[in-house]
This record gives C-alpha cells, sequence and structure tokens, in this order.
C-alpha cells in the first residue's frame, strides 16, 4: 500500500464520540505528504482523569475548539480517496461511526486497514507485544510522544508502510 492515510483519534471519555483530538499522515507513492492535527471539542464534554492521564488534553485544552463536523469539513479534502489505515482500527473506526452518528452526519463508509493486525500476521513471534510504540520500534519508528494523535498517526504511518 503507497497511497493511504493514517489516523488517530483521542477521546475525552468513555464514549467514542467523544474525540478530542484528531492526527492524520497523507502518505501518497510511499512518502508522508501532509500531516494534519487539531484539538476538537468533545461531545459529551467532559474528560474521564484516565484519558487525560493517558493524552493529557483537558477540558481546558478544547473548550475554545470546533467540534467534530467543523474538524472533520478539513480532513475530509486531506483523505479524499484514500483507504485509512489506524492501529486497533477498531477503536479509530468506532470514534469515527461514533462521531458522525452523533452530529447526524451521513458516514460514507471509510475503507480502513489495521496496522495492529497486520503486525499479528507478520511480526508473530518477532516482538514482545503489538502495541503500537512496540510496533513502531521494530519498524524503525521512534514514538515519542505515545498519545499524542498526531504522533501516533506517523508512527502508524510507518509501520503501514513497512508491513502493509
Amino acid at each position: 500500500m503507497k497511497d493511504f492515510a493514517a489516523i488517530d483519534f483521542e477521546t475525552a471519555n468513555g464514549y467514542r464520540s467523544s474525540v478530542c483530538s484528531v492526527g492524520v499522515v497523507i502518505v501518497r507513492d510511499g512518502k508522508v505528504v501532509d500531516k494534519f492535527y487539531k484539538l476538537i471539542h468533545p461531545v459529551p464534554n467532559y474528560y474521564n482523569p484516565m484519558n487525560v492521564k493517558i493524552h493529557h488534553i483537558t477540558r481546558e485544552d478544547t473548550d475554545s475548539e470546533d467540534t467534530f463536523p467543523e474538524v472533520w469539513a478539513e480532513v475530509v479534502q486531506k483523505i479524499e480517496g484514500l483507504p485509512l489505515v489506524a492501529h486497533n482500527s477498531p477503536f479509530d473506526e468506532g470514534c469515527l461511526k461514533a462521531a458522525h452518528e452523533r452530529f447526524g452526519m451521513d458516514y460514507p463508509g471509510y475503507e480502513f486497514h489495521c496496522t495492529c493486525r497486520a503486525s499479528r500476521r507478520k511480526l508473530s513471534g518477532k516482538v514482545i507485544n503489538h502495541r503500537l510504540n512496540t510496533v513502531a520500534k521494530y519498524c524503525g519508528y521512534n514514538l515519542e510522544n505515545h498519545h499524542h494523535a498526531l504522533a501516533d498517526a506517523e508512527a502508524c504511518a510507518a509501520i503501514a508502510l513497512k508491513l502493509l
């Protein structure tokens, strides 16, 4: 796979619709050509302390940010015609579907590929686990800011270029 958009969401709480940030890395002809990161005003707008501990995004960070529909309008232009790739894609695809549903937006049925599944197929016995940071390191990418949506999308793109 040489043309795709790697995507990662972080959520404010246990609701998948509560996306509070998105990172997107556009790959064309096997090269990163664009990156996008945005904080998002989540719905529902409360932060679970466990989520904050993981990604360090707080309500104060996102209270004045755009909601999902405004941010997604920017993303759609960048990902048009590309398959989406995520590490543990059921989570990110679930976030995308839940946010579309929450805001009454039509979900166009994006094509998703999963680098975690690819890792399980291709790296079984070669890595100690299939977590994003572990697989990224194996693929030669140093993930320094794990759980920052753009850093995670960059790691996912690096993995996808090696495994998909």
